[in-house]
């Protein structure tokens, strides 16, 4: 009996079982099947003879006699049940279900698991979305290994899954990169340019410097001020962003799309989202800045869109860059976002609800802060990147396949511990070297059984 859901298979029988046994309650009643925690109490285990006890006022023991009575089941998937306790009915599972499910197994190869549950609905999955302004860190190396199972599950359960990564390359951090580079490049041709007010300052843009100096020269400093600032920043961007996708691809993840905050900016995106939401009455003007009525669709208070100088808020291009996931398509919308987003959820579910989207079709999961730690301290920061600690340098010391092991093995909306000394442990006390001594010795196993002409090949 292949490819059989014993779960069910068992519900059903039981099912069929009340109606011959003449105990039939009068209500549905969910059919619970766990694995019990004594080996020995077989593969699964029932609890519904004791859940029907109160209703047809019996003994919960002679419920479960009654019913295994009239239970007529494949002995190819069940070899023994029993009655246990205060009533439990105890399955022991046969060997031929076991042998047939790991044939079954076998046969499937890379597609075992697979359906088609989500019945193509189109789902994009927005993850790690880190600034364009320093290498990835720790917490993104996280977000990049559960938003990178996600979308690998959700493709295998039959969903429409692309991955995006939103590149933030506008705004008052990339002109603060563009500022911070050209200060360390006007410092090493010895001119003076004064170090911006919350610039970078990583030993990342002091290489990126140098770099540029042996590229071109003093050339660049030739340029206006304000030109030279430009074109830094536009430099600057294209070797941080390659080098984000080549720690990304290290790390076995690669996004479907790479999406632009400049060209949304360029779209004047940011002006379909203003127009929809006049016309429905949720915008005002106060203090010369413009509103979003964001309260009346449960957020906090109301919201500032435009500021009284002109410039548009980060929220409003967010906004902006959500409808146009909308407009290209996508049904459902899933964020991963860092531990400091928390607060801005409900923003966000306020304006996609104004805007007309059905509610239930944006979700958010926040991915928690991860703590490195070696002999039980905390590491130091690093010294290339200053206020991070490089997903690079983590993967340099233990490997993309600890790092994204111990990244799942904690709910991703709880803070990680990570244990650099139990990472790199050769020893059955890490439990990636565990799973994958586990693994060769099933590899071994197959292949003594394929030499044994068992037909598992």
């Amino acid at each position: 009996m292949s490819n059989l859901d014993i779960r069910e298979y068992l519900k059903e029988k039981i099912l069929d079982a009340f109606k011959e046994s003449g105990v039939f309650p009068s209500n549905h009643v969910e059919i619970l099947l766990e694995r019990p925690k004594n080996p020995e109490h077989g593969d699964l285990s029932t609890n519904v003879a004791m859940q029907l006890a109160s209703e047809l006022r019996k003994n919960p023991r002679s419920i479960a006699t009654a019913l295994l009575e009239h239970l007529e089941l494949d002995t190819d998937a069940v070899a023994k049940t029993e009655i246990a306790g205060a009533g439990f009915i105890n399955f022991h599972l046969s060997t031929e279900y076991f042998r047939n499910a790991l044939r079954s197994i076998l046969e499937s190869g890379k597609d075992f698991g697979k359906s088609e549950w989500g019945n193509h609905q189109k789902v994009q999955l927005e993850f790690v979305s880190a600034n364009p302004t320093g290498p990835l860190n720790i917490v993104s190396a996280r977000a990049a290994t559960v938003g990178d199972v996600l979308a690998r599950l959700f493709t295998a359960v039959g969903f429409d899954m692309r991955t995006e990564y939103y590149v933030n390359d506008a705004g008052r951090q990339v002109r603060l990169l563009g500022m911070s580079v050209s200060s360390r490049y006007m410092g090493l041709l010895g001119k003076d340019e004064p170090f911006p007010e919350e610039g970078y300052q990583g030993d990342y843009i002091k290489d990126m410097a140098r770099e540029l100096v042996d590229e071109y020269g003093d050339k660049l400093a030739t340029l206006d001020k304000e030109e030279r600032w430009k074109r830094l920043t536009k430099l600057a961007l294209e070797r941080i962003i390659a080098s984000q996708k080549e720690a990304l691809t290290e790390f076995r993840v690669e996004f479907d799309n790479w999406f632009h905050e400049s060209n949304l900016r360029a779209q004047n995106a940011d002006r379909k989202v203003l127009d929809r939401l006049a016309e429905k009455g949720l915008l005002y003007e106060r203090d010369g800045a413009k509103w979003f009525k964001s309260s009346q669709f449960g957020d906090e208070k109301d919201r500032v869109l435009v500021t009284k100088e002109g410039d548009l808020t980060y929220f409003l291009v967010d906004i902006a860059y959500h409808m146009d996931k909308y407009e290209r398509g996508f049904e459902k919308l899933y964020d991963l976002w860092g531990p400091d987003h928390h607060g801005y959820i409900d923003r966000m579910k306020a304006a996609l609800l104004a805007l007309g989207y059905p509610e239930g079709s944006f979700e958010v999961n926040i991915i928690q802060q991860v703590n490195l730690l070696q002999q039980g301290e905390l590491v130091k920061m690093s010294k290339r990147a200053g206020k991070i600690i490089e997903m690079k340098e983590l993967l340099d010391e233990v490997g993309v396949d600890v790092a994204r092991f111990f990244f799942l093995e904690r709910r991703s909306q709880s803070p990680l511990d990570f244990d650099l000394d139990l990472a790199k442990n050769t020893t059955d006390e890490n439990p990636v070297f565990y799973v994958q001594y586990a693994h060769a010795r099933i590899c071994n196993i197959i292949k003594y059984a394929e030499e044994q002409g068992s037909g598992f090949s």
